[in-house]
């Protein structure tokens, strides 16, 4: 039997196992879309997914995606090769990227960040 604080140290291993194969992908250009953003990191290895973030509003880039790769080795080498690197005429940031903090509403009009 597994105890309940076992359980969540394994969801927690879990995740950010998962998180060492995600990338964050930053300052990307409004015209990158997620089969560019795949096709260029595939040069590092194989790609599980690739997604820019688009406003909901106005379905627009937000600059930013991510892009997951299948293995730890493959992420680290996606990192060496595309941080920095210019991509749709943009120099790109390309790190590991971090679970998302909690937000809570605020009752001055938004999200507590």
């Amino acid at each position: 039997m597994i105890r309940k604080k076992g359980v969540g140290r394994l969801i927690n291993q879990i995740l950010k196992k998962k998180m060492e194969k995600k990338l964050y992908v930053g300052s990307l250009s409004y015209n990158t879309t997620d089969d560019g953003l795949k096709e260029q990191f595939a040069q590092a290895g194989k790609v599980e997914s690739a997604t820019i973030i688009m406003d909901r509003i106005s379905g627009r880039s937000k600059g930013f995606g991510f892009v997951e790769m299948s293995s730890e080795a493959e992420a680290a080498k996606a990192i060496e090769m595309f941080n920095g690197k210019e991509l749709d005429g943009r120099n790109i940031i390309v790190n590991e990227a971090r679970p998302m903090k909690k937000r809570s509403f605020s009752p001055q009009g938004g999200y507590d960040r």
